[in-house]
């Protein structure tokens, strides 16, 4: 397995800790379709579904791992999570939220920043 896949599995696996702690249900991790792959999609002690994306940087990256988050990439992930919601036949409110993971340096600790409702 690259870096890269190490990586970003090691970031979904820390953002969804992350939202089990705060009450939040992983419904589905690295759910793909034709239209694309969404890293995990969570709901809420509330009942919101969240379809989040995952962006895992090393503390030196030069733009913030959001950037990463095109509108391109919007799009597909748009298109995927409409895709996923026809299949399930889920009706409830949902949103898109971006999670940033940085992690930890030297002494440091890791570090999430989760956008909610990012787009």
């Amino acid at each position: 397995m690259d870096e890269r896949k190490k990586r970003g599995d090691w970031g979904e696996a820390a953002v969804a800790g992350w939202l089990e702690r705060r009450g939040c249900a992983i419904v589905a991790r690295q759910y793909r379709c034709r239209w694309g792959e969404i890293d995990l999609i969570a709901r809420t002690a509330e009942g919101l579904l969240c379809f989040v994306e995952v962006k895992t940087r090393s503390p030196q990256a030069i733009a913030p791992p959001r950037a990463a988050v095109t509108p391109a990439k919007q799009r597909r992930l748009r298109d995927a999570a409409a895709w996923y919601l026809a299949q399930t036949g889920e009706d409830c409110p949902c949103r898109f939220d971006v999670a940033e993971v940085y992690p930890a340096g030297p002494g440091g600790r890791r570090q999430i920043n989760y956008i909610i409702s990012a787009f």
